[in-house]
């Protein structure tokens, strides 16, 4: 029984991730991928022409995700209780099963990112994000908070360096810190 192009995408990507999460996306050939996946280089671009590609597939789905997060909120009253629930869900979807190994391969390869369209696309959202979770308050102050909280949700990956934790740990770590700072927007201190 041959395998769905669908399921071939998927392998690919995994491979594709886990590879540039171990080596680094530019120490990361397609050769290297098609090896591991035991197919041919030719059978690799018949799905994905360049790695590139391979980084906005998998990038996509979470640019939905953060897409429909921002159009929640925009719905929503600037109030505490809101920003809470937006970063909870936003912690939610970054720590879901399927994207914590797109987690951490942001986490490994943060200056590739910055020239790749996937890494610039992914900036937009967040700088969107964190509007959002300082609507209202449109002071320094709270513009910083409002990108500290989802800094604190990604940097629990890399800083908090517990060999231990799990991941429904580290996120709990995570949104406390996240809590926090905001807390402190849209209060009058």
């Amino acid at each position: 029984m041959r395998e769905s192009t669908g399921g071939t995408r998927e392998r690919i990507q995994a491979v594709a991730l886990e590879l540039f999460t171990e080596q680094g996306y530019e120490k990361t050939s397609l050769r290297e991928i098609a090896e591991r996946l035991g197919v041919t280089k030719a059978a690799l671009y018949y799905h994905f022409k360049s790695k590139d590609e391979i980084v906005s597939s998998f990038v996509e789905d979470r640019l939905r995700r953060m897409d429909e997060l921002i159009a929640w909120a925009r719905t929503q009253p600037a109030t505490l209780a809101t920003r809470r629930t937006l970063i909870g869900r936003y912690a939610e979807a970054m720590f879901g099963s399927d994207l914590t190994a797109v987690m951490r391969f942001f986490e490994q390869n943060q200056t590739v990112l910055k020239s790749l369209v996937a890494g610039q696309q992914m900036r937009e959202r967040m700088m969107r994000l964190a509007n959002e979770l300082c609507r209202g308050d449109d002071t320094p102050a709270a513009q910083l908070r409002a990108a500290l909280t989802l800094f604190a949700v990604h940097s629990s990956w890399f800083a908090v360096r517990a060999p231990d934790i799990t991941d429904d740990e580290r996120q709990k770590i995570a949104l406390e810190v996240a809590d926090e700072l905001l807390a402190k927007i849209g209060s009058d201190d």
